[in-house]
């Protein structure tokens, strides 16, 4: 009988060590790169938090590209990472910011509309990600594009390094 008990006592402790190692195994809304080191983008990011939306707000080398209606900014980050923020008011290593910029439309009462602005088409998307065994300073930023899978890192020379290391 007692050898039973042993037996049993060791099954829980080794289960319990397996069930803990999977608590290491990479989160699903970690930032995922390429070999070459691009981030890949998010496929899901819609469905993630979104923390902030602005009217005439879009800056850096995707808001540089734009014609002459004020862009709209969607801000989406990584559930996991929120859950974390909320609980500890720091954003976690490994969090991911979706930066989405979308063309604006503007209605007026010439037009049959109230006099305002609606989102349009997406015109660019830059990723933020905070990976600090990757980067020097712990965050990086990659221009998407519209709809590309990955994006390409942004040099440190960026704009949006000093201007997040100040503000941010």
């Amino acid at each position: 009988m007692k050898h039973r008990w042993i037996r049993l006592s060791l099954l829980c402790a080794a289960s319990s060590l397996a069930l803990g190692a999977t608590t290491d195994e990479p989160r699903a809304d970690a930032p995922r790169y390429t070999a070459e080191g691009q981030v890949l983008r998010p496929g899901n990011y819609r469905e993630w938090p979104l923390i902030g939306t602005g009217l005439n707000m879009a800056y850096g080398p995707a808001g540089d590209s734009l014609g002459d209606s004020p862009p709209f900014t969607n801000v989406f980050v990584s559930p996991s990472s929120y859950r974390s923020f909320l609980e500890t008011g720091k954003w976690p290593d490994q969090t991911v910011f979706v930066l989405e910029i979308r063309s604006s439309v503007g209605v007026n009462k010439a037009e049959g509309g109230s006099n305002g602005w609606f989102q349009g088409e997406i015109e660019g998307m830059e990723i933020e990600v905070k990976d600090e065994q990757r980067f020097p300073g712990g965050w990086a930023f990659f221009g998407m594009g519209v709809g590309g899978p990955s994006g390409v890192q942004l040099p440190a020379s960026a704009s949006c390094y000093a201007c997040h290391k100040a503000n941010g």
